[in-house]
């Protein structure tokens, strides 16, 4: 016996619509927001990190730099002091730039120096940064992918930056007398390192 063609009843209809919509928006919102990620884990691009792994600035730190170990079967301990040594090695960098700009601009603004003198001065500068050099580092922030790799956020707080970087002038200073004469003047050592480290807040990358 042949049975009369029966419609979908609209309940239904409306029912199928809508899930089809819905599965229909949601690969697509997938993959947009995929393609959204400001900042991704490098070792697992699919997944969002927050910004610090991506070099942003982060509150409290005046200048970082970002570790990274893989997973180890030495275990946790062992990769953050791994993921530490490799974020010292770029914050010493990021230092010694950061000192030499403001050597730079000093001399520029007070015209306390020539472009000769800011050279050799600066040449000096990079010579006193060593790891001894960066005494208050902390890890401010870590962050395990999941592929079991870290990453540790190594920073210094604002007073422990200004401080290493008068230390840093101070000894430059002490070991390169010669050098620093066009800057010095009528200031003593101590008084001229506190003036170049005031001169500018210390921000990364400057």
């Amino acid at each position: 016996m042949n049975h009369p063609f029966t419609p979908f009843h609209p309940l239904r209809l409306f029912a199928y619509t809508l899930l089809a919509t819905s599965l229909l928006l949601g690969g697509c919102s997938g993959n947009k927001s995929k393609d959204n990620i400001a900042c991704a884990v490098p070792d697992a691009p699919d997944v969002e990190a927050p910004g610090w792994v991506c070099d942003e600035p982060v509150e409290g730190v005046a200048v970082s730099a970002v570790g990274i170990s893989d997973k180890s079967a030495a275990g946790h301990a062992f990769m953050k002091q791994i993921a530490a040594a490799e974020a010292r090695v770029q914050l010493a960098q990021i230092v010694e730039v950061h000192i030499q700009n403001l050597v730079k601009l000093y001399a520029e603004t007070t015209g306390a120096a020539d472009t000769e003198t800011v050279d050799k001065v600066n040449s000096s500068v990079t010579k006193q940064i060593t790891d001894q050099t960066l005494v208050g580092t902390r890890i401010f922030k870590t962050l395990t992918s999941p592929k079991g790799a870290l990453y540790v956020l190594l920073g210094l707080d604002p007073d422990t930056a200004k401080t290493i970087t008068e230390s840093v002038l101070n000894s430059s200073m002490n070991n390169d007398r010669a050098q620093w004469q066009q800057f010095r003047a009528q200031k003593g050592h101590e008084e001229l390192a506190k003036e170049i480290a005031d001169f500018r807040e210390f921000k990364k990358g400057n």
